[in-house]
């Protein structure tokens, strides 16, 4: 019988990797920009994602799970380096991490002195070549697709960066694409998954031990997907979410959505969208998020068709949560809930498949988990805790609260840090005067029991809670362990 070239690299690629169940564990560290945890496996049966429903089937789904500042470039570096922000220094979208951070320990570095080949492929720091040479093995891969795939798309793509190279004012297409018959490949993630899956099956055969990092851009603006990625959904079923604004809510704690507003299709001075602008974009998004699902899949079907899987902790996480016209806003840039709130799945070989836990998790967690779980010294400066005992019982005591922070500009008064705090039924945040004094300025109290939108920090009811958040939230998370 005659065998093709992929039977024969699949069959022995398998022996390989059967070979090293024993050994090390991979891990498979799967990014994505700007998701809900709004996905079938959360609940939302609008949503069609049946590839990260899977995954979340073989593992745990962490339903409480926080980001530490919700914009991409400072979340993704307090993750990578296991340290809150107030350390990283990292508090915006472009700051690189390795800038502020020169002889930080980042994750895939620590993986890296221990043998692993730590390899980065799409967007996991924001800074293309951030963490190299130091954590990765070799440079990472960016930029594995197009951005834009239609006539109209790139012309008014083309047609913004000139404005922005002419007047340096930030400028972008369209905020959405059907791109029509176009193929998986040739949008940027599609990209991603082919480089990714090619690098799964070179490992292998290697059999070399690995951190394999793969950052998808979508549902991030542009949300922009191949056609049949939105014919998964009907725009006139897309219902339009409340518009209402924060009761006694603070004035300057809003997003003012102006990442939305640097495409070309949005105006600037928008203070809300109307009902169809809001419907396509919603419609647009959902379609990013299964052509994302889409890619989530190829990376699993590779892992099994290589036997890899066995040997494999596979962990998927998103930046940070994503307004679509909640409340009004857009984008993120907030304390609130819907911008810090993310999913979070962790699949390692040995644990009970489709758990759910309610423990409040944070991002910052993941590296000493993935210490724990690769059974290497957890390092000392971290300053998360590892998750790897939800892993055996889901309901097992946990933190009292989750930990998320945001710099805001208060008229009058400058800049202020908001530290909210995130407990089982309260999200808490204080604003602090950014100086020397640290002054209190405001408190924002949210009880989840009641309407999601009021802030009820002035009634006397809640005084003696606020004196015990207060004091959770006053190391910003030092101390707030997990529950013996």
């Amino acid at each position: 019988m005659k065998h093709s070239k992929l039977q024969l690299l699949v069959s022995a690629s398998m022996l390989i990797s059967t070979s090293l169940v024993n050994g090390k564990p991979n891990i498979l560290f799967i990014a994505v920009d700007d998701l809900r945890p709004e996905l079938r496996c959360y609940g939302n049966k609008d949503i069609h994602s049946p590839n990260i429903d899977a995954l979340a089937a073989r593992g745990t789904l962490f339903e409480r799970s926080y980001c530490q500042v919700a914009v991409c470039g400072a979340s993704r570096a307090s993750l990578m380096t296991g340290l809150r922000p107030q350390t990283t220094r990292c508090w915006n979208y472009k700051t690189p991490m390795r800038e502020m951070n020169p002889d930080a320990l980042s994750m895939p570095q620590y993986f890296k002195t221990h043998g692993y080949e730590t390899i980065s492929i799409g967007k996991i720091y924001h800074a293309t070549n951030d963490d190299f040479p130091q954590g990765w093995s070799e440079k990472p891969l960016r930029g594995l697709g197009k951005q834009y795939a239609s006539p109209a798309g790139i012309a008014a793509h083309k047609k913004a960066t000139r404005i922005q190279r002419e007047t340096g004012v930030r400028s972008n297409g369209p905020a959405s694409e059907n791109g029509g018959n176009v193929d998986d490949d040739v949008y940027n993630d599609g990209g991603v998954a082919k480089a990714a899956t090619g690098r799964i099956r070179q490992f292998a055969i290697s059999g070399k031990p690995f951190f394999l990092a793969v950052g998808f851009s979508k549902p991030h603006l542009p949300f922009n997907a191949p056609g049949k990625y939105w014919d998964l959904y009907k725009r006139e079923d897309i219902k339009i979410p409340s518009r209402d604004k924060m009761i006694n809510g603070l004035g300057y704690d809003g997003s003012t959505w102006g990442e939305l507003k640097n495409y070309s299709d949005i105006s600037k001075k928008a203070k809300v969208l109307d009902d169809a602008q809001t419907r396509e974009l919603i419609h647009g998004y959902r379609a990013a998020v299964s052509y994302m699902d889409a890619q989530v899949g190829r990376l699993m079907k590779t892992l099994d068709e290589t036997g890899l899987t066995k040997n494999t902790i596979i962990v998927l996480w998103g930046d940070h949560g994503y307004y679509l016209g909640d409340y009004g806003e857009w984008c993120k840039h907030t304390t609130y809930e819907i911008a810090t709130r993310v999913p979070l799945i962790v699949v390692a070989p040995g644990q009970k498949k489709g758990q759910q836990t309610k423990a409040l998790a944070e991002l910052v967690d993941l590296f000493p988990t993935l210490c724990e779980l690769t059974e290497l010294p957890v390092p000392e400066n971290l300053h998360g805790a590892s998750l790897k005992p939800l892993l055996t019982n889901p309901n097992a005591p946990w933190k009292r609260g989750a930990f998320s922070q945001y710099f805001k500009g208060k008229p009058g008064t400058g800049k202020v840090l908001g530290t909210s705090l995130r407990t089982d039924r309260y999200r808490y945040t204080e604003w602090r005067k950014n100086d020397h004094t640290g002054k209190l300025e405001d408190i924002t109290l949210i009880d989840f029991q009641g309407d999601p939108k009021k802030n009820v920090a002035a009634d006397p009811a809640h005084k003696e809670l606020i004196k015990e958040l207060a004091r959770l939230t006053k190391n910003s998370g030092a101390g707030l362990k997990p529950q013996p």
